[in-house]
């Protein structure tokens, strides 16, 4: 296999997209000693195929905002790899947003569906429209759009969505609304949908509760556990939220949040009222995160992330390369031991590296943020056999899927050579279960 040469192809025919340059590089590297063992791969152009989408959707979205002016954006679904089952992966909307995000993230989604055990292939979406200052109209109004478009590309065997940052509760439920005038079909396309009508419970938490069930089982191999662990959490929506609400559970004890403005530090743990000030403040008010320290009268960081602060744990739970090289040395000099990634490839590629090199305990993305997609692939099921399960019953089955994904990463890992690298096990192990069904189903 010549890694460089399936590089040079992949950003000629992708120029500027280096999310999705640094994401095919990590896999193309970690998955090399698996291509020596098994030529048959190589043969079969499995990476060449891996590496190009089954297809991709971009699309305009006008819509109207309460003053009665059109906007336009764009919207976008990458269906990457089905090889293993229908499409599945959120919706994002936010600014950032572009073609090179949305594949970065489909080919993410690849290899952390296929770890979770369930039968979904990789896919993602989104727009570069912003929902933060919008009225509900207004979004009502833009998913309504957006999903005049989209419907026609998904289904419930075909391409099933979620929501991911910007897509929340409300956006899925008017998405839903359209969804189902369009087609006069009531079906499984979307998760993350509302308890009442077809969404399952523990969806909400399910992000945050994985990584740090992921967390335990990393702690769990040098004889460690969350108790009286001081953790560093960035981000203060949906993931952040509920690990923090799972650390405490287990004892430790959550420090910080943050949002796009700066970081609040509270050394006493944001748990019990605080920790619900944080929900009503997010999900309610909508505010910014300066308020906690308002209210509470503790330390707010304009303009920076939390990594200065002093943790045994740190669960980047906000968005992508947000723990760069300086900020992995200065959590390893200041005692981290174990880091989670709760957000999808929070930390560049040199950060992940010294985080290995130095003997911290570290959970990818793409193993430790799947809880997720696995409860997605959870609300799937229940909605094809018409049951629906209680909170105990689907947290038990996520617990069972984050407990698998660090079992079979771990062992992959040192299978192939690299033991304690759950980066390249975790690539490994997603990766031999989507080349194996490609190889079964021929030339397609």
């Amino acid at each position: 296999m010549n890694i460089e040469h399936i590089m040079d192809k992949v950003k000629a025919r992708n120029p500027g997209e280096k999310e999705f340059h640094q994401a095919v590089l990590e896999v193309l590297e970690s998955v090399e000693p698996v291509m020596k063992k098994r030529p048959e791969y190589a043969q079969a152009c499995i990476l060449e195929r891996m590496v190009e989408p089954e297809r991709q959707i971009i699309f305009r979205v006008p819509w109207m905002d309460d003053q009665g002016e059109v906007h336009v954006n764009r919207g976008f679904r990458v269906e990457f790899n089905s090889a293993i089952g229908p499409y599945k992966g959120g919706l994002r909307f936010h600014p950032s947003v572009y073609i090179g995000i949305i594949k970065f993230l489909g080919f993410e989604q690849i290899f952390k569906n296929s770890l979770t055990g369930l039968p979904i292939g990789g896919g993602k979406g989104g727009s570069d429209f912003d929902p933060k200052g919008k009225s509900d109209s207004e979004v009502m109004r833009f998913c309504q759009s957006f999903m005049s478009e989209l419907f026609r590309h998904i289904g419930p065997n075909t391409d099933v969505p979620a929501g991911d940052i910007g897509v929340g509760g409300r956006e899925i439920g008017f998405m839903y609304g359209q969804y189902k005038k369009l087609t006069n079909r009531f079906e499984s396309v979307l998760t993350g949908k509302g308890i009442n009508w077809g969404g399952s419970l523990v969806r909400p938490e399910a992000t945050g509760y994985g990584a740090v069930y992921f967390t335990e089982e990393m702690l769990k191999t040098t004889g460690e556990t969350f108790e009286g662990k001081k953790v560093v959490i960035s981000g203060s929506g949906n993931v952040a939220q509920y690990a923090a609400e799972k650390v405490n559970q287990l004892g430790g004890k959550v420090v910080t949040l943050s949002d796009s403005n700066g970081f609040i530090h509270d050394p006493n743990g944001i748990e019990g009222e605080r920790w619900k000030f944080v929900m009503d403040l997010k999900n309610v008010r909508r505010g910014r995160i300066e308020e906690y320290a308002k209210k509470f009268n503790v330390d707010y960081h304009e303009g920076k992330r939390p990594w200065e602060v002093p943790c045994e744990i740190a669960l980047p739970c906000a968005t992508q390369n947000e723990i760069s090289l300086d900020d992995a040395k200065m959590l390893v000099n200041n005692g981290c031991m174990a880091v989670a990634e709760g957000a999808n490839m929070p930390s560049t590629p040199d950060a992940a590296e010294y985080f290995v090199n130095n003997g911290v305990l570290f959970g990818p993305a793409k193993a430790a943020n799947a809880g997720g997609v696995a409860t997605s692939g959870l609300e799937m099921c229940q909605n094809h056999i018409g049951l629906s399960w209680t909170f105990e019953e689907v947290d038990r089955q996520l617990h069972q899927i984050m407990v698998n994904i660090h079992k079979n990463s771990y062992e992959a890992a040192e299978k192939y050579g690299h033991k304690g690298n759950l980066i390249v096990g975790a690539n490994i192990a997603g990766f031999v279960k989507v080349a194996d069904a490609m190889l079964d189903q021929g030339l397609v």
